[in-house]
Order: C-alpha cells, then structure tokens, then sequence
C-alpha cells in the first residue's frame, strides 16, 4: 500500500567537510574522500577529530560518506583544519559513485573507472559543478559483488557486456545502450540539461528516455570474506551506521594488527577493509566482539534509525531503543528478506528518506506507523512510545 504524503520541508543541501549543515544535535559534516580507502592511522585520528570536535560519533551512510555530528561553528573549523593535516584529500562537486571494488572484483562486467572518470573530467570541464543541485548524482555500476542496486542517483550506467546501459533516475528511464566514450557524452549532455532547468533541477525532471522494464535480480551485500583479483578482503556494517569513534578506532587498531591495511567506508554504511594476510576470521570476531554486524541475515541490515531522543533535539522518542526492541520482541517482522524498517525521530527522515515496508515517525506526543511510505507519508495508525510493540503486534 503506498502511503499519502505531507507538506514537509525537506533540506536540499550536502552538508559537506567545507558547509556543514546544521541538525538537531548541532552541526553535521560529511566526507568523502578522494582516495577509495584510509589508512589505519587515518581512520583513527579521524576517530580522535570526532572525540575532539563533535559528539564522539562517526556514521557511514548509505551512500557511504563519512559524517561527524554534533560540531559547533568553531569545531567544524577546526576539524577542517585537522582533516586537512591527516592528509585526507575531501572530494567535492558532484558525486559520480563507483563501487568500492572497482578493479579489484573478478566478477565484474567491466572497470567503471575510466567511465567515471571521464564523467567527471566533463563536469569540471563544462562547469556543471555550480550549476547543478547539491544532492545530483550519477552512479557507474560496472557488477560484481557489491551491489549499487539500492544506490539512488540521477543518472545511472550499468555495464552491459562491452557497453554501458544509461537510464534516467531510478524509475528508470532507459537512454540506451553505447560505448564507453558514447556513454559519457551522453551522460554529459543529460547534466547539461538538468543544470539548463535551475540550480534545484534533478535528472527526472527531464521528459526523454523509454521505460525501462527489464527485470534484474537483486544482489545481496556480502559481509565476511571477500576474494579479490590479486589480495584478500572483508565487510562489516555499522548497526544503524553509527559507532562510537573510541569504538572505531579501537577496531581500526586491532584489525591493523592482523593484517588490514585499507578501510573503506562504503554503501550501504559498511567498512570494507582490503588485507595483507589473509585472518578474516581474527578479525570478524573482533568486530562481532565491538558489535559490528557481521552477518547479512541480521536483522540490522534491514534497519534504519536515526540518532533520535535525546542525541537530537529533533527526535521525539529513543529510535534507536525502540528498533532494537522491535527486533527483539517482533522477530517474524524480519522473516520476510524484503521487509524493511525506519525508525525516525521526526518527519525529516534523515536516515532513510526512500519508502520502507514499515515506518515509525515522531510526532508532538505520539509515533505515527506508516505502511510502504516514507517519514514524511501519512501514518497509518498512532501508538505511545512505550506501546509501539504492543501496536506493531496487533497490526500483523
């Protein structure tokens, strides 16, 4: 069923290292380095920026940026500055995502990084960068094992044998099928056009493209061991994409130990770490042991919650709480692979502004159950805090 949708105002900015955006909890900063990966010494005095200048939280989103939350004005300068001396390059303009292991993944259809590349190249060159809205995106999916399905983007390119599929949105809207250098003029001229209708303009506001109907399979994310070309490495994700950055360095230190010499923060808020020996299992077990999700059949894959009451002024109830004691007391929520849960703190549904199967939003006094809709649809049904359980059970 889809849910009925409200008039809320929703932010259209990237809070990147540079503009930090504020939130309930204070300023929010975002990173996404140049290089794939950081190195251990990276990772952690990125870790001891967030003890020092925010609230000692580090979040992977979905997207796979990094974020630092709970800055105020002068901190956020000063972690720019510290940013900076870990020389920890910060990519800015618009985001042309590739997938974390492109080149290094034997089953993929094709490297998508000279595709990007090129994209990006054209970008820069036809001063697209100011033009474009904040939040554009273009997506450059060559395969593999790590899936790029649930990625949203304005334009996507989808290997296809020896040449690129090119659609519009997620929708989505096919362009066609061409080469590689083909593929970037094309990709080129339909941000031109998006950039031709304002600076808020976004790729499915353009009447081209055919429907696209054809059918793919859906690609599960792969955690534990992953068998690259030519090296060994892993996954784990973050519970709700958030750590605590003591936590996080701690791990970062272990692991290192053992053998990582690469972490990669990727979508969907998982670190990927790329390893000189081969100890996975040393390792998964120190990140079970720090309460990272090691396993793709737990619930917490499927789960979005935002920081919620009281880490954010904005929330109304303890998200967080409430999702875990919903996955305690409501397990056959979770037998169905494709159900899917957000937990938000108010109707801004920061963590997860795409539908799920099941939302629960805060309201003044109560939280408002929304079927197959975003935080921002109508609910449902209302319930206290203390009785959504109690509320989810008699649903069913």
């Amino acid at each position: 069923m889809m849910a009925a949708a409200r008039d809320i105002n929703v932010r259209g900015a990237c809070p990147a290292l540079a503009a930090p955006m504020q939130t309930g909890d204070g300023l929010l900063a975002r990173l996404n380095p140049v290089r794939e990966g950081l190195s251990a010494k990276q990772l952690i005095g990125l870790c001891e920026c967030a003890l020092r200048h925010g609230n000692g939280i580090v979040e992977i989103t979905s997207r796979g940026s990094l974020q630092i939350r709970g800055l105020t004005e002068p901190s956020a300068l000063a972690l720019a500055d510290d940013i900076n001396r870990l020389d920890i390059d910060v990519r800015t303009g618009t985001t042309v995502a590739t997938g974390p292991l492109a080149g290094m993944d034997p089953d993929e259809v094709a490297d998508p990084r000279p595709l990007a590349q090129s994209i990006r190249d054209g970008i820069t060159r036809l001063g697209l960068n100011g033009r474009l809205a904040p939040k554009v995106s273009v997506v450059v999916d060559g395969g593999g094992a790590w899936s790029l399905d649930d990625l949203q983007a304005d334009i996507r390119c989808r290997a296809d044998g020896a040449l690129w599929h090119v659609a519009i949105g997620d929708e989505p809207r096919t362009l066609g099928r061409f080469a590689e250098a083909h593929a970037a003029a094309v990709v080129l001229e339909a941000l031109e056009a998006v950039a031709a209708r304002g600076p808020m303009a976004r790729a499915r506001d353009l009447n081209i493209g055919a429907t696209d109907v054809a059918e793919r399979a859906p690609r599960a994310i792969p955690l534990g061991n992953l068998a690259l070309k030519d090296r060994n490495a892993m996954a784990v994700v973050l519970p709700f994409g958030s750590v605590e950055a003591g936590v996080l360095a701690e791990f970062a230190k272990q692991a290192q130990a053992l053998g990582a010499t690469e972490f990669r923060a990727v979508p969907p808020r998982a670190l990927i770490m790329l390893l000189d020996a081969p100890n996975v299992e040393g390792i998964l077990k120190i990140a079970q042991e720090l309460g990272f999700v090691v396993d793709a059949r737990d619930p917490a894959m499927r789960i979005f919650a935002c920081p919620g009451k009281p880490a954010c002024t904005s929330g109304t109830f303890k998200t967080r709480e409430t999702a875990r004691n919903i996955v305690r007391e409501v397990p056959e929520l979770f037998t169905d692979n494709a159900f899917s849960l957000h937990v938000s703190g108010c109707a801004k549904g920061c963590a997860h502004p795409s539908q799920a199967a099941l939302t629960l939003v805060g309201e003044a006094e109560t939280v408002g159950i929304v079927v197959g809709g975003t935080a921002r649809s109508l609910p449902l049904a209302y319930a206290q805090p203390n009785a959504l359980v109690d509320a989810l059970k008699e649903m069913e």
